[in-house]
């Protein structure tokens, strides 16, 4: 059984490095640099014949993480197993690192410098590992999803008599709202299902009234599924087409403790059509 130790339980990828394993292995991690903050990429122009300067947006570099600990294992068999197992977490892929916080919180990280472990007697080790966060940003580990189906208005009836009878219709709005609890602005990801016939358009409101728009010309057929990712920029059908040549409008951000309700329409109703919107809030 596994048992949880360390004030901030770190895990890299699928192994946890705060924990006793089934082994029978210590995994203590003693230190995680760059969690707290990343650094920052600005300019200043020094102001002619004026005091101060002029000064540039302000943006986060990638993240560089150093994570150092030691193991400690009951055997030298299980130390170099356990060291064998850091190796092939420190990935040269995308790899998730997530910290236990009070708000657990998560990066995509890849291996950007040397693994050192030094071993320590017969049965311990110690080592320090370099990774960096292409993105800085700090998500949470809680994905929201939310969906709606086109809006739509059924049934409603006033009857032609001396005292109106009337049975209420239902609306389906076609709107769905996503939030964002951190500290930076985070990027949605919208998923349109088919059928739409004559593209779609969807409308993206701040709870300010502030309004931003995107608007897709191409049809989706019966079963195609459309990715708008407003990280990367990419709008991609059935998980390999570009489709971007027929995307306009604003990519939606969500800002900082706030949320964004999505409203969308289609010139053609279908029943079948479905809007999926996901989100991470974000934290500096």
């Amino acid at each position: 059984m596994v048992t949880q130790i360390g004030a901030i339980p770190v895990t890299l990828g699928s192994l946890p490095l705060s924990v006793v394993d089934d082994a029978g292995v210590t995994w203590l991690n003693t230190d995680l640099k760059g969690w707290s903050s990343p650094g920052v990429r600005a300019e200043l122009q020094l102001r002619q014949a004026d005091h101060g300067a002029w000064a540039s947006p302000v943006y986060l570099e990638p993240r560089p993480i150093t994570i150092t600990g030691a193991i400690m294992a009951p055997s030298t068999a299980a130390r170099d197993a356990a060291v064998e197992q850091l190796i092939a977490a420190v990935a040269l892929t995308d790899t998730l690192l997530v910290v236990q916080e009070t708000i657990p919180k998560q990066v995509t990280v890849r291996r950007s410098g040397d693994l050192l472990v030094s071993k320590v007697g017969p049965y311990g080790a110690e080592y320090s590992l370099l990774v960096t966060a292409a993105d800085p940003r700090r998500y949470s580990t809680t994905l929201q999803s939310r969906s709606a189906a086109l809006p739509s208005v059924t049934g409603g009836l006033t009857l032609p008599i001396t005292m109106p009878l009337t049975i209420t219709a239902t609306t389906a709005s076609g709107s769905i709202t996503l939030v964002n609890e951190g500290s930076i602005a985070t990027r949605p990801t919208l998923t349109v299902t088919g059928p739409t016939v004559g593209g779609f358009t969807i409308v993206a409101t701040r709870p300010d009234g502030v309004t931003t728009q995107q608007t897709y010309s191409d049809t989706l057929n019966t079963g195609d599924s459309l990715v708008l990712d407003a990280s990367s920029r990419q709008v991609t059908l059935n998980g390999q087409v570009s489709r971007r040549l027929y995307m306009s409008g604003t990519w939606p951000e969500i800002p900082t403790q706030s949320q964004i309700t999505f409203s969308w329409t289609c010139p053609n109703y279908d029943a079948g059509a479905l809007l999926t919107g996901t989100a991470r809030s974000a934290w500096m």
